[in-house]
C-alpha cells in the first residue's frame, strides 16, 4: 500500500511568537504539496499564534511534550486535551532531548502515548541510538526494546495512525547523517517489529520519518528508500530549505 509521506519540523526551543508568524508567512508557498502531510511542531507558547497562521494552507500543526494528566496542580506543564483544544494534531513524545536532558523513561513515554491517543491527537513517536551504541552493533536490540516497551498496550489501529520517527542520537544537530542505506536498515528493521508486536497490514500502514541532520541536499535520497516516509526536521525546518525539502 502506499503511505502518505509525512515532512515535520522539530523547531525545539526557537522563534518568539512573532517570528514563528513570520516563519509561517515565508514558508507558506514554498511548502505547498498535496502529496504529502506538513507539520510544524513548535514550543507551547507559538501554538495558538502558529494555528492562526497556517489556516487556510495545507501545513498542520504539532506541538513538542505534554503532561500525562488532563488537569490539576502541576504547575508549568500543559495537557493534551488543551493542545487539541488549541488546534494541534501531532504531538513528538520520547525525543531523545526529553529522554537525556528531562530524564523521560520508556514507562513514561508509554503513557504519554496512549494519552496521546485518548485526546485526540496523533504521536510522533522517536526512537535511536548513541554514537556509542551504534559502534558496539547494539543499536537494534536498543530500538526494539524502545519501541516495545513504549508501544507496550497501544492498539493496532492506533498504531496504523502513528508516526515513528527514527532518530540516531549521533546525527542529530552534528552535521553528521545516517547514510540513506543505515537509515533504511533500521527503518526496515522498526516495520519489520511492527508486524512482529501486530501484524503485516499495521506494519505496512504505520509511518516511519528518518530523524537526523535531514536537509536540502539529502532529502531526496533518505525519501527514496522503501520503508523511509518522511523526515523528522530540527535545524533545516526553520529556514526555507524545509521547502526543499518537503518537495524532495
Amino acid at each position: 500500500m502506499a503511505r502518505r509521506r509525512i515532512i515535520a519540523g522539530n523547531w525545539k526551543m526557537n522563534k518568539t511568537p512573532s517570528e514563528a508568524v513570520a516563519l509561517c508567512a515565508e514558508l507558506k508557498d514554498l511548502v505547498k504539496n498535496d502529496a504529502v502531510d506538513v507539520v510544524y511542531c513548535v514550543p507551547a507558547i507559538d501554538i495558538v499564534p502558529v494555528v492562526e497562521a497556517v489556516k487556510g494552507t495545507n501545513v498542520l500543526v504539532g506541538a513538542e511534550n505534554f503532561y500525562i494528566e488532563d488537569k490539576g496542580a502541576f504547575t508549568g506543564e500543559i495537557s493534551a486535551p488543551m493542545l487539541k483544544d488549541a488546534g494541534v494534531t501531532y504531538i513528538i513524545i520520547g525525543h531523545s532531548e526529553r529522554r537525556d536532558i528531562f530524564g523521560e523513561n520508556d514507562i513514561l513515554i508509554n503513557a504519554k502515548v496512549k494519552k496521546a491517543f485518548a485526546a485526540g491527537l496523533k504521536p510522533i513517536l522517536c526512537c535511536g541510538e548513541s554514537l556509542a551504541l551504534r559502534k558496539a552493533g547494539t543499536y537494534a536490540e536498543w530500538i526494539r526494546r524502545q519501541i516495545t516497551w513504549d508501544l507496550d498496550g497501544v492498539s493496532a489501529d492506533q498504531v496504523k495512525d502513528l508516526v515513528i520517527a527514527y532518530e540516531p542520537i549521533w546525527a542529530i544537530g552534528t552535521g553528521e547523517t545516517a547514510t540513506a542505506d543505515q537509515a533504511q536498515e533500521v527503518c526496515k528493521m522498526i516495520r519489520d517489529l511492527i508486524a512482529e508486536l501486530y501484524d503485516q497490514t499495521t506494519a505496512e500502514a504505520v509511518r516511519i520519518q528518518y530523524g537526523g541532520s535531514m536537509n536540502a541536499g539529502n532529502a531526496a535520497e533518505l525519501l527514496a528508500k522503501p520503508d523511509i516516509d518522511g523526515g523528522l526536521i530540527g535545524g533545516a525546518s526553520l529556514k526555507a530549505d524545509f521547502g526543499q525539502i518537503v518537495n524532495a
